[in-house]
């Protein structure tokens, strides 16, 4: 998400973005692809979830409201959210950690299963030691031992899993840019 302000890039970079080849998942019908204005101000709103659509406008070469339409449009289609991230140890939870599931049959009905609980806040379906990824979020060691042992591990499909507590959140951004 760390990127230059859009109105600072050379017109060579501009220029590149408009013409670059489609993405494998727009050329293989999946996620349509995202000219270089939206993707413009999606690093804005990376840069700063609360910056003004007028600032946002003046970097990018549109008016407010054309920038407000274009957010709401993004927003609509889900390929984007504007979310305040907290270190959760700040605000009254005293346990993460990342779980590994083993799956037998199903991964994507676990998967499901697993994105219903409130407390699993990532799930992933991974290629590897371990078909899925979760990340878990709890008040204290006995609400995360709840979590694991009765209610995923219950979960039909479900044949393993390894729990990686955290200890201390060193970094935790959404600064990746845009493509």
């Amino acid at each position: 998400m760390h990127s230059d302000l859009v109105a600072s890039r050379s017109a060579d970079q501009k220029g590149s973005r408009e013409h670059r080849e489609p993405s494998r998942e727009s050329r293989n019908g999946g996620s349509p692809q995202l000219d270089a204005v939206s993707l413009a101000i999606i690093e804005q709103l990376q840069e700063d979830g609360r910056r003004p659509y007028a600032a946002i406008g003046k970097a990018v070469g549109l008016s407010e409201a054309a920038v407000r339409q274009r957010v709401q449009k993004l927003l609509d289609q889900g390929m984007m959210q504007i979310v305040a991230v907290t270190d959760p140890l700040t605000v009254g939870y005293r346990r993460q950690a990342m779980v590994g599931v083993n799956v037998e049959g199903d991964v994507e009905s676990v998967a499901d299963a697993l994105t219903a609980m409130s407390e699993c806040e990532y799930v992933v379906m991974t290629a590897g030691s371990f078909d899925l990824m979760v990340e878990i979020v709890c008040e204290d060691d006995d609400h995360l031992l709840e979590v694991i042992n009765k209610r995923i591990r219950a979960v039909p499909g479900v044949r393993s899993t390894e729990s990686f507590v955290y200890l201390k959140l060193k970094k935790q951004t959404y600064m990746w840019g845009t493509r």
